[in-house]
């Protein structure tokens, strides 16, 4: 069998550490569009085909987001490289055989652990991990269970372990930056960088100048998403969330109040519909769902809202999109309401949210997202303000409204709380 490759063709000069590194870890932490994903399936493709030992591990936060992302692309990638008929693609498992040898691509979620340690290969050593979105890892600990049962002799004397993780950074607090980033507490065996669009040759016109218009109309989200760098804390509105998994119909079922909000987007803002568990008596709301998409018309809103099963769910909906609200209702979503406006409502809104203890489920990964990056805003000698950016904020927007008849009825003056100050 003879494969004929040109990888400069195939990926950037700045992913040929994926192909010559042998070292335990390569952690990429990169923008939107950087190509790092595909690089990386690459990278599982070449592995195989070249080194007789080597079977994969794909692993992500969830496992059923694998079938639709991971295994997807390798499949993609796999015919792009021209060696699709090499391999034996399962997708209900999911799992893919190279047919040569039988070494195997296995996809796994951190949701699914006994199904992680329970992994055995027939040919070859399974010895290459692929973390992909390791930023949705809330657990070190969980990381390690897994990434420390990739061991053994592997028996090709050239033969060597190696873990690869890619993954948007959304806060500096997160894990990773201390594990693998930072020079005085990363390991020895660890190379660590930064890729950006920019390292993407393959991206089209219309795709870039969405990212650089972003840069201009939301610079705090394009410190990540188009820059790759790391997201910082400082000047966040809300320091008293977590993110944290939990048994979402055991919660539902303990504290039975679901609460529901909407906010409307098209183009370049997202319709979203976040979903959550608010319990009353221990001040604590506990965000499960959410609908975060753009170019969403009515029609398939409605069809988002049936596939959770929220037509009958009050829904506290933007004020601001009175026809939209009434098409809604009129098409069966009959108890969607506009929420209340007020001269203080945004500030009610926010210091309520800011006195409850709020955790998010790990699946909620725009959720996720907006909370590390919603910030108050600056003067122009830099001094933080009372009043949030009114950016990242449009399912934090829809949480406020659907909380709103817990805090609309206050007639307190609000008084943001702001640790910075």
């Amino acid at each position: 069998m003879e494969v004929r490759w040109n990888l400069p063709e195939m990926v950037d000069k700045s992913y040929a550490p994926l192909f010559s590194s042998r070292l335990r870890y390569i952690a990429i932490k990169g923008s939107r569009g950087s190509g790092k994903s595909e690089a990386e399936a690459r990278k599982v493709i070449y592995d195989i085909i070249t080194k007789p030992y080597v079977n994969w591990l794909v692993l992500r936060r969830f496992a059923n987001t694998n079938r639709q992302s991971t295994y997807t692309l390798l499949e993609k990638v796999s015919n792009v490289m021209g060696v699709a008929h090499l391999f034996k693609f399962n997708s209900s498992l999911p799992e893919i055989t190279f047919k040569p040898t039988g070494q195997k691509v296995i996809f796994r979620g951190l949701d699914k652990p006994l199904s992680i340690t329970s992994i055995s290969v027939q040919t070859g050593n399974l010895c290459r991990m692929w973390v992909e979105e390791a930023y949705q890892l809330e657990s070190e600990e969980a990381f390690n269970t897994v990434d420390e049962s990739l061991r053994g002799k592997i028996d090709d004397p050239d033969g060597f372990y190696q873990t690869i993780l890619t993954f948007n950074p959304w806060n500096e607090n997160h894990w990773l930056k201390p594990r693998f980033f930072d020079e005085k507490t990363k390991g020895d065996n660890v190379l660590a960088y930064t890729t950006t669009y920019k390292n993407n040759p393959f991206l089209d016109d219309g795709y870039i100048k969405g990212l650089e218009e972003m840069l201009i109309r939301n610079p705090r989200r394009a410190k990540v998403a188009v820059l790759g760098e790391w997201g910082i804390s400082e000047g966040l509105v809300f320091e008293n969330f977590d993110v944290v998994d939990f048994d979402i119909d055991k919660k539902i079922q303990q504290i039975g109040k679901t609460v529901h909000g909407m906010d409307f987007g098209f183009t370049h803002d997202p319709t979203t519909l976040p979903s959550a568990v608010y319990d009353e008596k221990n001040h604590e709301l506990w965000i499960y769902g959410e609908l975060y998409k753009t170019g969403l018309l009515s029609e398939q809103i409605i069809g988002e809202v049936k596939k959770r099963n929220l037509l009958a769910a009050t829904i506290h909906a933007d004020a601001a999109s009175p026809m939209t609200i009434a098409e809604l209702k009129h098409k069966g979503m009959r108890r969607i309401k506009a929420a209340k406006k007020g001269p203080d409502s945004v500030e009610l809104g926010i210091t309520f949210m800011q006195s409850l203890k709020i955790h998010i489920h790990p699946s909620c990964t725009h959720t996720i997202e907006e909370f590390n990056t919603y910030v108050f805003d600056q003067d122009k000698m830099g001094k933080w303000l009372n009043k949030p950016v009114d950016a990242n904020n449009h399912i934090i927007d829809a949480i406020r409204y659907s909380l709103e008849d817990y805090y609309a009825n206050s007639s307190s003056k609000a008084v943001m709380i702001n640790n910075v100050l």
